[in-house]
């Protein structure tokens, strides 16, 4: 398998780790409001990506952090008038809800900045004694980027030029560089406070994320992964921590990211009317179609989201469903006809070339291309095909959609339905066609469609 790592800006080998499991940290979510697509295209590429590694029987341990204490959780809870901890638990549980609607279930460990106390405390607590770190009184503890002349390897930036390289809790006038970081913020009134060896305050925003995937996966691990935007300042950070804190590199071995996702070629935005929940989103499509659409897109690229991508992603979930669909019925119908070498050769070539396209930095697009192209290849032969070929292609067709996550379970076609079918059969035997195209219309209004075959009549859902 080969991935682009974002620290060395190429592609390179990643090879399956010799007795233990593969170890991952993704940036979870800061719990202060709804999730939005663009977090959702994150969360659900870097699901199906370690889904994609089990499916190879690959062992892996999926961290992702939570980070329940930051500026916008108490802007928000001083608006509403209640507690921090309320609006983080409230919007953590929403997050919850929509990943298991979207099908994200491969995270092994979910862990909160505010249950790490003690290891954020003890990393900032290193930086300090090494000269790394210093303190501002009344203000903070920050991190003098300075003294890890490494700084600026992921992003191929430094400090010197980096007017945006203040993250959300470290603006201060006195500090030494402007792109040193807070380590630990002291506190202020009506601020969550703990009350630490460092003094009363709350974590930085960077440093959970190293002190939480330290103490789960060890100072140095495999794959980092993340969105684009968090690659400067937030992942640098990460690697400034770490390395200076243990003196151990690389940090991480390779560094993942999830390219941006706009909204009509715009930013989201709350002000421009863009801004899109994942919340919206699944009250009117499915999560496969969402994920469908997601995976459609190399996970490195930018993304543009409109209703006419959700629409398409719709309709490629409907073309492959009624593809299986199809062979599912050729199967049933077609139990002794003899196997086909050919499509017992294209079945397994498509299932190489599915396999090699996810193994080339997890090209989920050209998996899909595959699959359409075998699909088109064999649609005018379809109804030829024995029952052996048809299973075996509805295999090679399922088992990489299942890897990253999206499945076509069997539709089972109502009582009614098949009914209806057969009555329509009989009045075209009769050459009554006037009443057999009124039940086929009746049948599409309840949303199914039939369509004559060589086999007989082929009823699917729209």
């Amino acid at each position: 398998m080969f991935l682009y790592n974002t620290l060395s800006g190429k592609k390179e080998e990643f090879q399956k780790p010799a007795g233990r499991p593969v170890r991952i940290f993704v940036c979870g979510p800061t719990v202060y409001d709804s999730p939005h697509i663009g977090n959702g295209r994150t969360f659900v590429a870097f699901d199906a990506f370690v889904k994609y590694l089990r499916s190879k029987n690959w062992e892996v341990y999926y961290l992702q952090n939570i980070t329940d204490v930051d500026d916008k959780i108490i802007t928000r809870a001083r608006e509403e008038g209640v507690s921090w901890k309320s609006v983080a638990r409230k919007f953590e549980r929403i997050y919850h809800e929509n990943e298991k609607q979207l099908g994200i279930d491969s995270v092994t460990r979910y862990e909160r900045a505010t249950d790490h106390i003690k290891e954020i405390v003890a990393q900032t607590a290193a930086l300090l004694e090494k000269g790394i770190a210093y303190i501002i009184a009344d203000d903070g503890i920050y991190f003098d980027v300075s003294k890890f002349p490494d700084y600026g390897k992921l992003s191929k930036r430094t400090y010197l030029d980096a007017e945006d390289s203040v993250s959300r809790i470290d603006d201060s006038v006195n500090k030494r560089h402007r792109g040193d970081f807070v380590l630990w913020k002291f506190s202020k009134p009506g601020e969550p406070v703990w009350k630490t060896a460092l003094g009363a305050g709350r974590p930085g925003w960077h440093i959970e994320d190293t002190a939480i995937s330290g103490k789960y996966l060890g100072e140095q691990y495999d794959i980092h992964g993340g969105a684009i935007d968090l690659k400067f300042p937030h992942h640098e950070a990460e690697i400034a921590q770490a390395e200076a804190a243990s003196g151990k590199k690389p940090f991480v071995k390779i560094w993942m990211h999830a390219g941006h996702l706009l909204v009509d070629e715009k930013k989201m935005s709350k002000s421009l009317g863009n801004f899109v929940t994942l919340e919206d989103l699944l009250n009117a499509h499915s999560g496969n179609a969402f994920r469908f659409m997601i995976l459609s897109h190399h996970y490195r690229s930018p993304m543009n989201y409109t209703d006419e991508t959700m629409q398409s992603a719709e309709a490629g979930l409907q073309s492959i469903g009624t593809f299986i669909a199809k062979l599912d019925f050729v199967a049933d119908k077609t139990k002794h006809q003899t196997p086909s070498p050919d499509i017992g050769d294209a079945a397994a070539s498509l299932k190489e070339r599915a396999g090699s396209a996810l193994d080339d930095d997890f090209n989920t697009p050209e998996m899909f291309g595959t699959i359409f192209e075998s699909m088109n290849s064999l649609e005018d032969s379809i109804w030829n095909l024995s029952a052996d070929d048809a299973k075996a292609l509805k295999n090679a067709i399922l088992t990489p959609l299942a890897s990253v996550g999206i499945g076509f379970p069997r539709v089972k076609i109502p009582l009614k339905i098949r009914h209806m079918a057969r009555k329509r059969e009989l009045f075209r035997q009769n050459k009554q066609f006037v009443q057999s195209d009124d039940l086929r219309n009746k049948i599409k209004d309840v949303g199914y469609s039939i369509d004559d075959t060589p086999l007989g009549p082929f009823i699917y859902r729209n």
